[in-house]
């Protein structure tokens, strides 16, 4: 159990902190591939103070569908849509390694997937998880980020072996805009934090429509790093297009 409460916190703290984070995906040339979501943590242990000091280190692995099958209660409660968001996280795992007196905390969530398809905006999986401590929280107008993860994205990922896209699509532009006015105090502070595109393909990479991507030598890795207030503010413009070449 004490893996599961600690997912929890590190659910609330990243919802509520600042992290920084790697989204990484490894495609095949049939479509299916690997997924993690690399997260570096250690600001959450600046912020739990003492409160973590007498914690053991930590390193270990377990699968989301455990943790799902004990909350399948609360799993029941949420809205339909969310329940479906979770089921694509079913086969998911997470490692989490803590190390207390050097104060550092890294978790990676990752699967095996046939299809882009089944891929999930991970932040916004990790705020439905939240979700189901129970009954949600009035919005608190003195906290910026009690607006901030309000499932109002949608993302879909598609392959077809000649082209690679992101798409992101805000669902309510008038929330998005509360969103982003909400952090105008937290600028400064998430100034510090980025998230991070690192995608590997199966044949070189004729061209992205980010001009900012970075290739590998071999042209089969492409690395975008994006303000984390971009993602945040602007999810939209995480948005991208990828050409492969012909092999």
């Amino acid at each position: 159990m004490r893996l599961y409460k600690l997912l929890t916190f590190v659910i609330v703290a990243i919802l509520f902190a600042s992290c920084n984070f790697t989204e990484n995906i490894y495609i095949n040339e049939d479509g299916s591939g690997k997924m993690s979501f690399d997260v570096d943590a250690s600001a959450i242990m600046d912020m739990a103070g003492d409160s973590m000091k007498n914690e053991k280190g930590l390193d270990s692995t377990f699968a989301f569908k455990t943790f799902f099958e004990a909350k399948k209660d609360s799993i029941a409660k949420l809205p339909q849509a969310d329940q479906e968001r979770l089921k694509k996280m079913e086969n998911f795992s997470v490692n989490m390694k803590m190390k207390p007196e050097e104060k550092k905390f890294v978790f990676s969530i990752f699967t095996d997937f046939k299809n882009t398809s089944e891929l999930v905006d991970m932040m916004q999986a990790m705020k439905t998880i939240e979700d189901m401590k129970g009954k949600k929280k009035e919005q608190d107008p003195s906290n910026p980020f009690s607006n901030t993860f309000q499932n109002n994205t949608d993302l879909k990922f598609v392959y077809n072996g000649k082209t690679f896209s992101r798409k992101v699509k805000v669902k309510d532009v008038a929330l998005q805009k509360t969103i982003s006015d909400s952090l105008v105090s937290m600028k400064g502070m998430l100034a510090a934090f980025n998230y991070n595109i690192k995608y590997h393909f199966p044949k070189k990479v004729k061209s992205v429509s980010n001009k900012n991507a970075l290739f590998s030598e071999d042209r089969k890795t492409i690395t975008i790093e994006y303000p984390f207030t971009d993602y945040l503010e602007k999810p939209e413009s995480l948005s991208f297009d990828v050409v492969l070449e012909k092999k």
